[in-house]
């Protein structure tokens, strides 16, 4: 696999330091105790959305399939540790060989989830498990902060396109991640090329102030980007003053230019006297284009806007005010013995303070009324009810060490407009509220 498809500079041939030190020492420890080979099952859950949001969005799952793929100890990665003394000469061994060879169940990329919605499913021997939990952890928590912000954005958008232009706000590499993501969550496109090149997806962008400050005259300026970019193109207005823009822009381009965008000031009083003066002017068909630290409250509020599309960045790559979901990586069951037929034992962390979890391999199904609609999540250890084993949750992601639930991103994009849809009416809104349906938990035996 080629490192860029990671979203990793091309010097960095590998994955798998993205991890914690500590991950590498209870590896050691486990080995040396001869528990490192007892078969094991880690669950990914939060224990609570964040404050005020209704669902949570799966996603980064093909970005974690990459990276559990491309998790491998080369010699260079295996000479850092040992000058290090991060681990002993025996672990540093055990890693140069290091190949995931296990399980990996969970919500197909795209889909909603709720607390307690055990969102992936690790499964294989303790040792090859557990040194993946940081990179799953970090890619899931931010990937699906992101992506659960774009989908509000998007709900509040009402169809209009929405456009990711967060690249300048935060880390070169997040960024691109990021511009996944809100694909996912129902943008429509980025600027970001880096994006664009690795996933595909539509990238746009026209010109910016400094575009116009350069020239001599506003005019000058739109004429050079007309004459290169043809009357489709979309001029940016706000840089002096938005009537006089408007004006010389529809001279300049005629009635066909493609749009104007505006970036500051009274975003729903510019935006209704630029509709007005465009279609005084005859240009009924150029599209009105808003940007300025948009989130989607202020989507939200230009609703009855003439806005065409939204271009949404800072608040968009830092999730809305929550960066990240709060995703746990726990140990949920582990075999009694080392061989590989050994019965499964269910564990869990008792201790007081909120972090307390349920033991057991999961499952997870969605129950709904007799519109459709969902009205309950079902999280239960043992058989599935009857009733509910056709309305099952996890999908198989990895297989054997083999990865065998990639797919294309316009399905989870897809798949995420859809699993949205099938939510209360109530999931939409903006105010704060609890889950838009309540986590049941169904207990029985766990077996293996």
């Amino acid at each position: 696999m080629n490192t860029a498809d990671l979203g990793l500079p091309v010097d960095v041939p590998s994955t798998a330091l993205f991890t914690d030190h500590y991950e590498l020492t209870m590896l050691q420890a486990a080995l040396r105790a001869g528990t490192a080979e007892r078969r094991s099952v880690f669950e990914v859950f939060t224990r609570r959305l964040p404050n005020g949001r209704r669902y949570g969005v799966v996603a980064g799952t093909g970005r974690v399939l990459d990276a559990v793929e491309n998790f491998r100890f080369d010699p260079d990665l295996l000479g850092f540790l040992r000058d290090r003394a991060v681990v002993d000469e025996a672990t540093c061994d055990w890693l140069a060989g290091y190949r995931f060879g296990g399980d990996i169940w969970g919500y197909p990329e795209g889909e909603v989830y709720f607390p307690g919605s055990p969102v992936l499913r690790v499964e294989g021997s303790f040792a090859e498990c557990v040194l993946l939990e940081t990179v799953i952890l970090s890619i899931l928590n931010h990937d699906s902060a992101i992506a659960a912000a774009a989908s509000r954005m998007s709900s509040a958008a009402g169809g209009r396109p929405l456009i990711e232009m967060g690249a300048r706000r935060t880390h070169e590499l997040a960024a691109v991640a990021a511009a996944r993501a809100a694909y996912v969550g129902g943008f429509t496109s980025t600027s970001d090329l880096a994006a664009g090149f690795r996933y595909q997806i539509p990238t746009v962008g026209t010109s910016a102030h400094a575009f116009t400050l350069l020239h001599d005259r506003e005019r000058d300026a739109f004429r050079a980007q007309v004459e290169s970019m043809g009357r489709g193109t979309t001029l940016l207005v706000d840089t002096y003053d938005v009537a006089e823009a408007v004006r010389t822009a529809v001279e300049v381009a005629g009635p066909e230019l493609g749009a104007v965008r505006i970036d500051s000031g009274d975003l729903l009083l510019v935006a209704h006297r630029v509709r007005q003066q465009l279609d005084e002017l005859g240009a009924r068909n150029t599209r009105i284009i808003v940007t300025s630290d948009l989130d989607e409250y202020a989507i939200a509020s230009l609703a009855a806007a003439p806005v065409d599309a939204y271009g949404v960045g800072t608040q968009l790559v830092t999730g809305s005010g929550h960066p990240t979901c709060s995703m746990v990586y726990k140990l949920v069951a582990r075999a009694d013995g080392a061989g590989p037929d050994a019965p499964l034992t269910p564990v869990a962390k008792k201790s007081s303070g909120g972090k307390t979890s349920l033991g057991g391999r999961k499952w997870a199904a969605r129950r709904t009324d007799a519109d459709g609609a969902a009205e309950a999540e079902v999280v239960g250890t043992g058989p599935v009810p009857d009733e509910l084993a056709g309305r099952q949750l996890l999908v198989e992601l990895v297989k054997g060490g083999r990865v065998v639930g990639r797919e294309p991103l316009d399905a989870v994009r897809d798949r995420h407009i859809a699993a949205r849809a099938g939510l209360p009416l109530s999931a939409t809104q903006l105010s704060r509220g609890e889950p838009v349906i309540p986590t049941e938990y169904v207990h029985g035996a766990s077996g293996s």
